[in-house]
């Protein structure tokens, strides 16, 4: 009785925890397009990896592994020098977890049609748990293009590449059953200049491609300093060159390999990025020596794959945890699912996050379809680039919306959309941000014929279906036709072709709500700078109970 006194309050009117949720049976955009694309035989894997995501203890997980940032151990307690990072626990059961279920090499253990697809559906549902993890996870997958253009090293590293088994200890690459492999480009005169480089390398003997070297120099960035082996960019009397640094010699000593330090990030703090010195450095050449930018260029192409889908993957769950929350809470005497102003805002989120993961499985087609046709290879080039610089541009915008959702629940760290927020700026960053990208589709354009017309002819296999789409289009290839000084305007140039090129994949492939709705907020000059500035009339049922979770 005396506590009932001083009980201020029941706790109502709050949403249960957004937990025990099948991250994949609750995407509709995602299931579809996994079938859709060709990967409809790793549907059930593909499931049960989402299933295991969403899961309380999996999400809490990612949640430990944010919590306590890596820590540099550059000496042990006898003052010998040992170069390792400290990791949270949590941090170890993500990368076993996501190496269990090939995150990191499924194209290359399984060479089918549609591994490319079932891969970018794998790391867009483990983004939506825990971002860091996925840049070692996307520097391993992705080296392995680079790997093959010296068949030699392939052969010795491709398959410590294809282990499934995580091994963090600090070991030689043969005594473990999977190797993670890193990338060290930028310096800290030039960053995406790379060709500013000062990093030497020094043959001992020979040298030549597969030929062994020493490397003395710096890296301004070198995400995951705990891998396995680096591909790295160093100079010779013959130019930049690419080579493959491992963490050990071939005779199981250490190779000079110094952290410096690591980076203090905004976001994707769970991940070490470090500055490191090259000491005298044991490496291989791989490829043709004088044209590293050339041979690390596939993995380079690789990684912004990767940029596509974990923003992709960081947009679906900021969606996600909006449509729950705006379920279950009530304001103003009714839910805000039923607030006409809230639904227009949710709906456009919705468009948001389907038209990312439509572009994010197209352009994993065609990279399964590239070794046999030269016009996916040619839209992949060109696709890759316009959708990288496009979904990351969004992905901030779309999350901190998503968190206005929430109010100021959504604000405060115990909820996951801070985390999302400053995690989405790295996608736009890494591997080329907003001009280099740009900068780079207008290059192809000029330089790869074929590059263009594998562009159109996507948008045009749409033709007919929207007015808008087809203005948006015949607008496009006008000025595609005679581009002059674009350069200028190369931001507003990609931001179309990436808008157009959403939209003729929900054309074709999404209910007609959804690509109705998309022409009319995104080219049919219905909408506005933000989110949910919906015409008049618009419906935004259908898209709603499409994108929420049951």
């Amino acid at each position: 009785m005396h506590a009932d006194r001083f009980r201020t309050h029941e706790v109502e009117n709050q949403p249960p925890p957004f937990q025990d949720v099948d991250l994949f049976a609750a995407d509709a955009a995602l299931r579809e397009g996994l079938a859709r694309e060709g990967a409809d035989w790793a549907a059930q894997r593909v499931g049960e990896f989402g299933a295991i995501c969403g899961r309380a203890e999996t999400l809490a997980e990612g949640r430990r592994a944010n919590e306590r940032v890596p820590e540099l151990r550059s000496h042990d307690r006898f003052g010998q020098r040992v170069d390792e990072v400290e990791f949270d626990p949590a941090w170890h059961r993500i990368m076993a977890l996501a190496m269990r279920h090939e995150v990191h090499n499924l194209p290359w253990r399984t060479p089918r049609t549609g591994a490319y697809v079932a891969r970018a559906a794998l790391h867009s549902l483990l983004s939506q748990v825990e971002s860091g993890a996925c840049c070692p996870l996307t520097m391993t997958f992705a080296c392995v293009p680079t790997l093959r253009r010296q068949p030699e090293i392939a052969a010795e590293w491709e398959p410590r590449v294809c282990g499934t088994v995580y091994e963090p200890r600090p070991l030689p690459a043969a005594r473990k059953q999977a190797v993670l492999v890193g990338m060290a480009m930028t310096e800290k005169q030039g960053g995406s200049d790379v060709r500013s480089n000062t990093t030497r390398a020094h043959a001992l003997g020979a040298g030549g491609p597969g030929g062994e070297y020493e490397l003395v120099g710096h890296k301004w960035f070198c995400s995951a300093p705990m891998s396995d082996a680096f591909l790295a960019l160093a100079r010779t009397d013959k130019g930049l060159s690419c080579f493959l640094v491992p963490r050990f010699r071939p005779d199981g000593s250490r190779n000079p390999f110094r952290i410096e330090r690591l980076k203090d990030k905004l976001g994707n703090r769970s991940n070490a990025s470090s500055e490191i010195e090259f000491t005298g450095s044991w490496g291989r050449m791989v490829g043709e020596e004088g044209r590293g930018v050339r041979t690390i260029i596939d993995m380079v192409h690789h990684t912004r794959l990767d940029c596509v889908s974990g923003s992709a993957g960081l947009m679906r769950r900021a969606l996600a945890e909006a449509l729950h929350h705006i379920r279950h809470r009530a304001a103003f005497g009714k839910r805000l699912w039923e607030q006409p102003l809230m639904r227009s805002v949710a709906a456009d989120l919705a468009l948001e996050s389907e038209a990312a993961t439509a572009l994010m499985l197209r352009l994993a087609r065609a990279y399964d379809e590239s070794a046999r046709d030269p016009a996916e290879r040619a839209f992949a080039r060109i696709a890759t680039a316009v959708g990288k610089f496009w979904v990351c541009k969004r992905a901030p915008a779309m999350i901190v919306e998503a968190m206005e959702c929430l109010g100021g629940n959504g604000y405060v760290e115990e909820a996951v959309l801070p985390r999302l927020y400053r995690e989405a700026p790295v996608n736009a960053i890494w591997e080329g941000s907003g001009n280099v990208i740009c900068l780079d589709v207008l290059r192809a354009l000029a330089r790869e014929e074929d590059t263009l017309p594998a562009f159109l002819a996507e948008l045009r296999a749409a033709r007919g279906g929207d007015a808008r789409l087809d203005a948006a289009r015949e607008e496009l290839e006008r000025w595609l036709a005679k581009p002059g000084d674009v350069e200028p305007a190369a931001r507003r140039l990609v931001e179309r072709m990436a808008l157009a090129l959403q939209a003729s994949l929900l054309v074709r492939c999404a209910p007609k709500e959804v690509a109705d709705l998309f022409c009319a907020t995104r080219l049919g000059g219905a909408g506005g700078l933000g989110f949910g500035a919906l015409a008049p009339g618009c419906d935004p049922a259908p898209i709603l109970e499409r994108a929420a979770a049951p």
